[in-house]
């Protein structure tokens, strides 16, 4: 007879838009108990999931399973690096960053079921002055918005778009040393952003090409821009394009100085902190271990043909400029209105 797999589900009560009300009866519906000894655990109060995971770990447990938004997951899986204890995600939250990249299904009742799949891999993540993250991390404007996001009174796609539409074109764009093995490059940018996944969440893809398997992060390092750029970047997040995009430039590294002017804020999985100027970031080859949808591993990052014809759509715009400027407004409307349509899809 196989031997049970211990298996720990902390659920954070407070997390995301969805409520967990009716969790812990479909875990107990939905697990194999032919295949596992289940545990469910509540956070209390924030870095709680921390602590749990990370005394599971030490008793040995098989696999320990955020119940939560990104913030829960990064927690949990922060506590898990370099152990044999696996990750695994229910994603409840408001993006679900590391659960869409790999694949995990955002409906709670088929999340809960793959887990008697229980298919584990190996997958890298990164460290950002001694904090771990798994999808991305960044400054600049990405951590300023953070921020704003953090103390937004609701949550969600729209939340994020409307702090981004609203105060975008009034953020400053910062000057930056950015050091990697090829040496040392100046650049001026709106942000920088390191990201090990895809994307930020709610299909907002940073990074299209960013695998978990590589050992490298991919390095975005977005250039200003104007309000009349503003329209064909924000499509190209939701679009799996930014790399197409002439204000993105991207590279791939194992680690990463950043030296600012002044501290400042930066963000690791969307959650904001101050530090100094100085930064370093560096990837931590296959050093958790995650369970899997044994469907689909990862998120490939193919571009939708019908996003694309939006993405076309901007370029055209963008080819009439003095047109634009005569209808600045209009265009800023016509922005926020696709932008909703296109967090919808």
């Amino acid at each position: 007879m196989t031997k049970k797999r211990k298996i720990t589900f902390i659920l954070n009560p407070k997390s995301g838009t969805t409520s967990k009300a009716e969790v812990p009866a479909l875990i107990g519906q939905i697990i194999d108990k032919d295949l596992f000894d289940t545990e469910i655990c509540f956070t209390e109060y924030r870095g709680h999931a921390a602590e749990i995971a990370k005394q599971k770990a030490e008793e040995g447990v098989d696999i320990v399973v955020a119940v939560g938004g990104d913030g829960t997951v990064n927690e949990v899986a922060r506590s898990l690096v370099h152990t044999n204890t696996a990750l695994g995600i229910v994603p409840c939250g408001s993006g679900n960053g590391l659960a869409r990249h790999l694949c995990v299904p955002m409906d709670i009742k088929k999340a809960i079921g793959m887990i008697n799949s229980c298919k584990i891999d190996s997958f890298d993540y990164g460290v950002i002055n001694g904090m771990p993250f798994f999808c991305t991390c960044g400054m600049g404007f990405d951590a300023f918005i953070s921020l704003k996001f953090a103390e937004a009174g609701k949550r969600g796609p729209i939340t994020y778009v409307e702090n981004v539409l609203k105060e975008g074109l009034k953020y400053k764009p910062e000057t930056y040393e950015v050091s990697d093995d090829t040496g040392a490059k100046k650049y001026k940018a709106f942000l920088i952003a390191c990201a090990n996944a895809s994307q930020y969440g709610n299909n907002a893809y940073i990074a299209p090409g960013a695998t978990m398997k590589d050992g490298e992060m991919d390095v975005i390092i977005m250039e200003p821009f104007t309000a009349l750029d503003a329209p064909q970047i924000a499509a190209d997040l939701f679009m799996k394009t930014m790399h197409n995009n002439s204000k993105i430039k991207t590279f791939r590294t194992k680690t990463l100085h950043i030296s600012r002017k002044q501290p400042g804020a930066i963000h690791y999985d969307g959650d904001p902190i101050m530090t100094d100027a100085e930064i370093d970031v560096h990837i931590e080859p296959q050093g958790i271990k995650i369970l899997i949808n044994p469907e689909a591993e990862e998120d490939a990052g193919q571009p939708n043909a019908v996003l694309n014809a939006f993405s076309d759509f901007f370029n055209n715009i963008n080819n009439v400029r003095e047109d634009i400027e005569r209808q600045g407004h209009r265009i800023q409307v016509i922005n926020k209105v696709l932008l909703r349509k296109l967090t919808k899809l």
